[in-house]
């Protein structure tokens, strides 16, 4: 019996490397807590568990945390997946969303850091098997396992982790240099904003008079609703109502000559989310049920607008996470092509849009391949760095921060805004396909938020790719028709300075006049 986890894990990886290369789904550690014994907490014999880490915390600022560093250089660029039985007692809720329960792996790379986890809820619970799983980036310099709690109250107990070796990723070969490049549409550029499922046709008639917008993405969004939906009914009658008024507002549209995309922000099975909805994570990505009902609901919709040219494209799901992918379930790489072909069965015209996976960033480019059908267009949001762009969102007594400026020692300015979008834009570049940014934004109190819109659409722009800002008519935090101040919730009556910023652009659409 080894003397602490550590020691397991490395002499599990150093067995494996002296074999050779590390091969997929191998074990690399499946010895429970026997034997850990440094760090809070402590260990408990249970029944039908064995050896339990139970860790307690009564102060909500502390983390008590075992941190178990691995041996990056083992296991660079591969998956890695892991299991655990986890019950708690009276887990309070944390001052930020992403505060509560830890069984987490802090990744350090050339680019940043990384903390992909396993979403867990609070309260009390019993056992329960959780599984998620992440990437190892090639350039990555330290990763450290964290398990316990943080910056909440309660107890957690953990029971049967392991830790599994997943195969690397193989990147898809390069398309032909001199591929055409799908775009879509026939417009010099489709630039305009997501809209609320609120937006009624008199704000329409201002978007697109006023404004001069040619694009609207439309979001189907699930909020306000409850998990116990076995069947889907609940979903299906919240759908059938969604599709009613979508049903108008494309009649809306075409009557303008704009172009809408249609969002499905909210599939079904999904996972409430901090922003109020039911986001495509957790259940969505373990229960074969959901995923079955997603691709039959894309088989509706398609039915529904077949041959309909008002909308450009079908984004087939809003933001992906699928870390917590079950076994017997498709990850977003799998899923989004099973609903791309059953698009095509019945539309083969119809224009997709695919997000990566890991929240629709630009990182998550990284580790993902273009579907192999034709006529898609790929799809990343752009927020970072998210200190700036949601700061004071969760917490108003939050300290600013500027741009240009550091940020958390990182200096952000319109290179380095670049930077974070290299993994999107080195994957056009490699597979030649044409990049659309669903959503872009930053709160409009944040100081020099003008500058920032400034930057980074001009880099849109340069890339020559569509977007959509976040969002018009909306939660008025991203409305450019508010001031800066953070409590007056009136619009302002005189065109702000970030409104300025994006309507020079959209001074310059061209509409679908066919």
């Amino acid at each position: 019996m080894p003397k602490n986890l550590l020691l397991t894990i490395v002499l599990a990886l150093c067995a494996l490397a002296e074999a050779g290369d590390l091969c997929p789904a191998q074990t690399i550690l499946s010895r429970g807590f026997d034997g850990l014994k440094d760090g809070p907490g402590s260990l408990i014999e249970l029944p039908e568990h064995g050896s339990v880490l139970e860790i307690t915390n009564a102060d909500a600022k502390a983390a008590p945390e075992r941190l178990l560093p691995l041996p990056v250089d083992r296991i660079q660029g591969r998956l890695i997946l892991v299991n655990c039985d986890i019950s708690a007692d009276n887990i309070s809720v944390g001052p930020e969303p992403w505060n509560g329960i830890k069984l987490m792996a802090r990744i350090q790379f050339s680019g940043g850091e990384a903390w992909p986890e396993a979403d867990l809820p609070v309260g009390t619970f019993d056992w329960r098997h959780v599984f998620f799983r992440f990437q190892i980036p090639e350039d990555a310099t330290a990763v450290t396992f964290a398990l316990g709690l943080e910056k909440v109250t309660g107890t957690v107990r953990f029971s049967g982790l392991s830790v599994t070796l997943g195969p690397k990723f193989v990147q898809a070969s390069a398309a032909p240099a001199n591929q055409p490049i799908f775009v879509g549409h026939d417009l010099p550029r489709l630039r305009g904003a997501m809209v609320a499922t609120t937006m009624k046709e008199k704000d329409l008639d201002y978007f697109t008079e006023h404004w001069n917008g040619n694009l609207i993405r439309w979001q189907l969004t699930q909020r306000n609703v409850s998990q116990e939906d076995p069947d889907f009914s609940g979903y299906d009658k919240w759908l059938d109502e969604m599709l009613a008024k979508t049903d108008l507002v494309i009649v809306w549209a075409k009557k303008r000559h704009i172009k809408v995309v249609l969002d499905l922000h909210s599939p079904p099975g999904g996972l409430p989310c901090s922003g109020g909805y039911m986001s495509a994570a957790g259940p969505f990505f373990t229960n074969p049920q959901a995923q079955a009902h997603f691709i039959d609901v894309w088989r509706k919709m398609t039915e529904r607008y077949k041959g309909n040219n008002t909308i450009w494209g079908f984004d087939l799901v809003n933001e992906p996470n699928d870390d917590a992918t079950a076994p017997d379930c498709m990850d977003w790489q799998a899923l989004s092509l099973a609903a791309g072909k059953a698009v095509r069965e019945i539309d083969p015209d119809r224009t997709l849009i695919i997000e990566p996976p890991h929240g629709g960033g630009p990182s998550g480019f990284k580790y993902f391949n273009p579907v192999p059908l034709e006529r898609v267009v790929y799809s990343f949001h752009m927020y970072e760095p998210f200190r700036f762009t949601y700061q004071k969102v969760y917490h108003h007594d939050e300290s600013a921060v500027s741009y240009p400026g550091e940020i958390d020692g990182v200096l952000w300015n319109r290179a380095a805004l670049d930077k974070a979008m290299k993994p999107a834009i080195n994957f056009a570049e490699r597979y030649r396909v044409h990049l659309y940014v669903g959503e872009f934004s930053t709160v409009r109190w944040a100081p020099g938020g003008e500058k920032y819109l400034s930057d980074v659409i001009s880099l849109f722009e340069e890339h020559g790719w569509d977007w959509s800002y976040h969002a018009f008519r909306e939660w008025d935090g991203w409305s450019l028709e508010h001031n800066s101040d953070i409590n007056n919730h009136e619009p302002s009556t005189t065109p702000t300075a970030r409104f300025e910023v994006v309507e020079k652009l959209w001074e310059k659409n061209k509409k679908d006049l066919d």
